[in-house]
């Protein structure tokens, strides 16, 4: 009896197959068991069952792959930009400030192409683009031939492999990035035409100068779109993608057109064009057409240009975003900083709205000089700056401006702060502590509150920096940003917290919004006590050279051994930080928050806020008598002058010019005329007089 041979689960259909009948003489996989009894299959041989079992685990496994790459790698992805986008940011007018990013034109079409264009890049990147299914096995053997035994290395990436590498995979030189690209490729080539990866490998490529894709590319070099590029543009262009930087026709023309020829002669070979053609065709001359340059890095540029792109659609060519900064009050802060002399100290200011808007900035002296921006990136110590948080701390333990603390020597413990100069005043006010920056009465507000109340203000307001928690705190031993410091005090200008900076304006939050996620306000009274408190740093406290002409807010710091000296205070709608330092921490020589840092805020708001500067001092000048034009003038309270015991007839006593007594008369028909005055007496011609002879 013939029994049918174990047929195993087969997903794939391999082992499904039909016992046949056979004569036994024709069929050898066969076995006669006994005589006169029909014949049965013998089962597989080992060999045949593995062969089968890993061709379907192989299956198997590249279904998963592809299911896998399907998910971790969209189709979609391929149409992207390579690289991010040029993104020009503009002030809050509309000026262009700075420009960053790739260079990235809308995508090519093929069948807009002419038909050299496409030829070239076939001809010297993947000759046999149109037959292979992804990978070219031809090519990879020729590559690992002249690897083994040739004198270099040598590539095998078609063009679709070259799209799947540098759109979906990294650039590593790795077995297991060929074999993900591999996959990727295989995927490409099932669910897109051979034309569909061609234009999207020309939309990415990348071709030197920060150009990515045939289009930017066109353009910068040769001014046109790449519709209308001619046989030499295209094979220049063609031959540029093996090595962009060294091969670039405006740094390297010969190396270029050597490379063209190079494209030509492949072009030729696949018969694209004549042998004829191929020599014929000449260099391809660049215009570069000259473009406003337009900085790729400002200090407010690096610290916005993150935020711009997450703003922004993903897409090709050049984006445009509008910023806060605003061009008048980014000149007056450099205006304002250019009237000190810093000497080897660097300058930082930062100033926004209360809203936190930032419209002007500045990280340093110099961003060609120094990039690193000393507003955003800098944490140096605050000084007394740090104050406002523990003042508004005290404050909501329900103590006031006019509380009393010690403002003595701290004899006690092992943090002994002094006051600047030495100079303590008993029992005081904590307006007037604040106000005169006592370092020992804040230390003591410290001790009240604890310091757990002091960072809890501070976090509340955004301060996000590490904060120490032993006494130093207090008068700001913690390094922190300005940018956050400045944020901190806006917040207590805008009567809500936290305000976060932002270089770009935030879409207004609707009526849920705000009863969800709304900021939170300060209590009433606490506010208007540290509002008070601010006003005398600048009344007459060490603010008092930051002084405007309208109503100002604000505080000193100066961290120890003169390292840092700071000014931060708001009037108007302007919200600004001031910092002054050395890069290296070395002592500053003079230099305190009360000075440099809080002149140039001062100078800073008088141009920024209509009204807002101070009114020159005018020093009383002496009043002059007006010249009478009749001549010398009569007074009207001049005691009465008696008789002279002579004939005097015609007579006239008063003033002249020069506060003389002048006299006129006639004595005896003899016309007198005598001036009497510091000088003594003289005739009316101005002749001195002797004295009379003494007898």
């Amino acid at each position: 009896m013939r029994r049918k041979p174990d047929v195993s689960f087969d997903p794939f259909g391999l082992d499904a197959i039909e016992p046949i009948d056979a004569d036994p003489a024709e069929d050898l996989d066969w076995d006669d068991e006994e005589e006169g009894e029909t014949q049965e299959a013998a089962p597989p041989s080992r060999r045949r069952q593995w062969i089968k079992r890993g061709l379907q685990a192989f299956l198997l496994f590249f279904i998963l792959c592809v299911a896998w790459l399907a998910v971790t790698a969209p189709l979609s992805k391929s149409l992207e930009p390579i690289a991010p986008p040029r993104i020009t940011l503009l002030t809050a007018d509309g000026q262009p400030i700075a420009r960053n990013g790739a260079i990235v034109e809308k995508p090519v079409k093929i069948a807009l192409l002419p038909a050299h264009v496409k030829q070239a890049f076939i001809a010297i990147e993947d000759r046999r683009f149109y037959s292979h299914w992804g990978i070219d096995p031809r090519g990879v053997a020729r590559a690992m031939w002249n690897n083994l035994f040739g004198s270099g290395t040598q590539g095998a990436s078609t063009i679709t492999q070259q799209l799947a590498k540098f759109t979906f995979l990294t650039a590593d030189r790795t077995y297991t990035r060929k074999a993900r690209e591999a996959l990727i490729a295989f995927w490409l080539e099932a669910w897109l035409t051979k034309d569909e990866i061609l234009e999207r490998y020309l939309s990415n490529a990348y071709f030197g100068e920060n150009l990515y894709g045939l289009r930017a590319a066109s353009l910068h070099y040769y001014f046109r779109q790449p519709e209308k590029l001619t046989l030499a543009q295209a094979a220049t262009l063609a031959g540029l993608v093996q090595a962009p930087s060294r091969l670039a026709p405006t740094r390297n023309p010969k190396a270029a057109a050597k490379r063209a020829q190079l494209v030509l002669g492949a072009m030729a070979d696949m018969e694209f064009i004549t042998e004829a053609k191929a020599k014929a065709t000449g260099a391809a001359p660049t215009d570069v057409r000259p473009t406003r340059a337009l900085p790729t890095g400002t200090y407010f540029a690096d610290w916005a240009m993150p935020y711009a792109r997450d703003d922004v659609a993903a897409g090709y060519g050049e984006q445009k975003v509008t910023t806060t900064l605003d061009s008048r009050l980014q000149a007056a802060a450099r205006a304002a900083v250019g009237q000190e002399t810093l000497g080897g100290a660097q300058v930082a200011l930062v100033a926004m709205r209360p809203s936190g808007e930032v419209v002007a900035m500045l990280g340093g002296r110099s961003y060609k000089s120094s990039s690193f921006n000393r507003a955003t990136q800098a944490r140096r110590q605050p000084g007394s700056t740090f104050k406002l948080f523990v003042y508004l701390a005290a404050l909501e333990a329900g103590m006031s401006p006019d509380t009393l603390i010690d403002d003595t020597p701290i004899t006690e413990g092992a943090y002994r702060p002094k006051n600047y100069g030495d100079i303590y005043r008993g029992k005081v006010s904590m307006r007037q502590a604040f106000a005169r920056s006592s370092n020992v009465a804040t230390v003591r507000l410290f001790q009240k509150v604890g310091p757990a109340a002091v960072i809890r203000v501070a976090r509340r307001l955004g301060v996000r920096s590490p904060l120490t928690q032993d006494e130093s705190l207090a008068l700001g031993s913690s390094g922190v940003t300005l940018l956050e410091l400045t944020s901190a005090y806006a917040a207590l200008s805008a009567d809500r917290w936290p305000v976060k900076p932002r270089p770009i304006a935030a879409e207004e939050q609707g009526l849920v919004a705000n009863l969800l996620n709304g900021p939170s306000r300060f209590d009433g009274d606490d506010r208007v006590a540290m509002l008070d408190m601010l006003e005398a740093v600048i009344k007459e406290g060490t603010g008092r050279a930051a002084r405007l002409n309208i109503k100002a807010y604000g505080k000193t710091g100066t961290s120890q051994q003169s390292r840092d000296a700071l000014f931060v205070g708001f009037a108007g709608d302007l919200v600004v930080g001031v910092w002054v330092g050395k890069d290296d921490n070395t002592p500053l020589k003079t230099v305190t928050g009360g000075g440099m840092p809080a002149r140039i805020w001062r100078n800073f708001m008088a141009r920024a806020i209509k009204g807002a500067a101070p009114l020159p001092k005018v020093k009383p000048q002496p009043k002059k008598p007006a010249p009478d034009p009749e001549g010398p003038i009569l007074p009207m309270d001049l005691p009465e002058i008696p008789d002279i015991p002579i004939d005097v007839s015609n007579g006239k006593v008063g003033l002249d010019e020069n506060q003389n007594v002048r006299i006129q008369a006639d004595i005896g028909g003899f016309p007198l005329d005598l001036r009497v005055g510091k000088d003594g007496v003289t005739l009316g011609d101005g002749t001195p007089q002797k004295p009379p002879a003494k007898r």
